[in-house]
This record gives structure tokens, C-alpha cells and sequence, in this order.
């Protein structure tokens, strides 16, 4: 909790500037609005691996400046957080621009721009963004959904957010069709998948908005899961424990990969890539490396 009493809260900001965050997981990124000042108290203590802290259409446009001043207060005052913290800005050209240069001396982690198109915008954005904070995109048009695997142009691009019902409004379909085994959300996710790893970004999918509804987000994750996803969009608590549980890598995966690292680099010290196993059958290099992927994840 960053503040003991939010009815007397300070009338300047504070000096404190949290550590960079260093997570080995990023199983679940929990949207929240930074208005709900009893929430916004208690990012430093959050289970989500990651918090993002929205400004963008959740956000009256006759409130988002005090949307700003609040997460800049909040940040100001707040010394250390579980979580990796993200601040998503609205489009470049509709006071994101503004809203990152504001920001860039506060500690938090990484800026995420909205509805961005084109590799223009993303030059646009890391040059305003300070060095030592990472880009973050809401993948929500037709034009970045088409060249996402041209997009990282520098290091710092880290991580693309599917927005898929602005995406699906962008390609002039119905945001009903966002069902399980719907073909063409299977597509859009199997497509942002591939483009993203392609380019060395960490793909995220897209937030399921019926909150309530347990059971049908816990079925999205598993099939996430299942295709290669291993973060969720996450609308409060509920969904973050969900997400953190299906997304974490379990024991048995864990063991089984110890064992194929520490069998395959035995073999291999005596000249001998390729071996078959008494536990997992045949081992070779792909599969230890397969092993050291799921071990890095851990």
C-alpha cells in the first residue's frame, strides 16, 4: 500500500522512483484505472505479474488529465512493486505524445502506445520514450495487425497487447465473433502469435471482458495456453489468479526439463548429440533446447 490515508493524500509529488522490475514470469497483465484511487494504492502489492495502468478509452476524455496526475502522484510516492509496471498512453497523436514526456521521469517500467499503426509511429514513440524504459503496443489496426513482424525496429519494443475488439472493429468484422473455436479468432490469434515471436516480440492476448464469467475465461486461457501464449490480459483479481495458475509452468514440466538438460550436457561432454533416454526417449539437441526454453520460463 503506498498510501496509509487516501482522504489526505500529498498536493506535490514525491522523489521515490522505484527499482527497474526484474520478473521471471509475466503469466497475467492486470488492467486498472488509475480514477479508482483504492486500487491505484495498491499496485506495489499486486499478484499480477504485470499492472497496467490505463489512460486510454476507459478514460473520459474530460478526465484523463486527472487520470495522468494520479499515476504520476501515486508513482512518485510508491518505492517498490511486485509487478512490472506499464503505463498505456492514448494514440500519439490524441495526447500520447504529451503524456509521455510527462512521465518519462517517473519509475515504472514500460510505456504502452495505443492503436499504432506503422513503424513511423513506433520511431515517433522511442525517441520521446526515456532509455531506460520499454515500448509496449496495443495491437488494435488493420495496419499493425498486417506488419507486426516489421515493427521492432529497435530493442526496446518488447511486447505487443492484442486488442481484439478495436482490431476486429478495424477489419470491419463483429466483435461477436470473439467465441471459443471461432475460425477466425483462431486465426487472429495464431497470426499475432507467430508474427510477434517472428520479430523477437512478447505477444500478450486480449482481455475477456465478461469478469464474471470464470469458467469461460479459464477456457480461453487453456486454449491460449495450448497454441503458445503464456500471458493473459486480466480485468481484476479473479482472472489474475486464473491466469497466473494455467500459465505457470507446472512441476512435471520442470522436472522433465532438469532431466533432459543435465542428461543431453553429459552425453554431450563425451561428443554425443543424439541418445536415447531410459525416462523420455530420444534426446537430441532441439530437444534440449526445448528443455532450456521451458526452464527460462520457470
Amino acid at each position: 500500500m503506498i498510501f496509509d490515508n487516501l482522504e489526505t493524500l500529498p498536493t506535490t509529488f514525491g522523489n521515490k522512483r522505484k527499482t527497474p522490475a526484474v520478473k521471471p514470469t509475466h503469466r497475467s497483465n492486470m488492467m486498472l484505472n488509475p480514477l479508482n484511487l483504492k486500487h491505484l494504492n495498491r499496485i506495489d502489492e499486486h499478484d499480477a505479474d504485470m499492472i497496467t495502468l490505463n489512460l486510454e478509452d476507459a478514460i473520459a476524455p474530460s478526465r484523463k488529465k486527472e487520470a495522468l496526475h494520479n499515476i504520476a502522484l501515486f508513482l512518485s510516492y510508491m518505492e517498490h512493486a511486485n509487478s512490472f509496471i506499464i503505463v498505456r498512453t492514448n494514440p500519439l497523436d490524441e495526447g500520447g505524445a504529451e503524456e509521455i514526456a510527462f512521465l518519462n521521469d517517473f519509475g515504472f517500467d514500460a510505456v504502452r502506445v495505443a492503436k499504432v499503426k506503422n513503424q513511423t509511429e513506433i520511431a515517433q514513440a522511442l525517441t520521446l520514450l526515456s532509455a531506460d524504459k520499454e515500448l509496449h503496443i496495443s495491437l488494435e489496426t488493420k495496419e499493425a495487425f498486417e506488419s507486426l513482424s516489421s515493427l521492432r525496429i529497435d530493442g526496446r519494443l518488447t511486447t505487443a497487447n492484442l486488442g481484439i475488439l478495436d482490431l476486429l472493429t478495424s477489419l470491419g468484422l463483429p466483435q461477436s465473433l470473439v467465441t471459443l473455436n471461432n475460425p477466425t479468432i483462431d486465426y487472429i490469434l495464431s497470426k499475432f502469435l507467430v508474427d510477434a515471436k517472428t520479430a523477437g516480440i512478447h505477444p500478450i492476448s486480449f482481455m475477456f471482458q465478461e469478469y464474471n464469467d470464470t469458467e469461460t475465461f479459464k477456457a480461453w486461457c487453456e486454449r491460449e495456453k495450448m497454441m503458445g501464449f503464456d500471458t493473459k490480459a486480466c480485468m481484476g483479481p479473479k482472472q489474475v489468479q486464473i491466469a497466473n495458475e494455467i500459465f505457470n509452468t507446472n512441476r512435471d514440466e520442470i522436472a522433465r526439463a532438469l532431466h533432459i538438460k543435465e542428461a543431453f550436457e553429459t552425453h554431450a561432454a563425451q561428443g554425443i548429440n543424439g541418445f536415447m533416454d531410459e525416462k523420455y526417449g530420444f534426446i537430441d539437441e532441439p530437444i534440449y533446447r526445448d528443455s532450456l526454453l521451458v526452464l527460462n520460463h520457470s
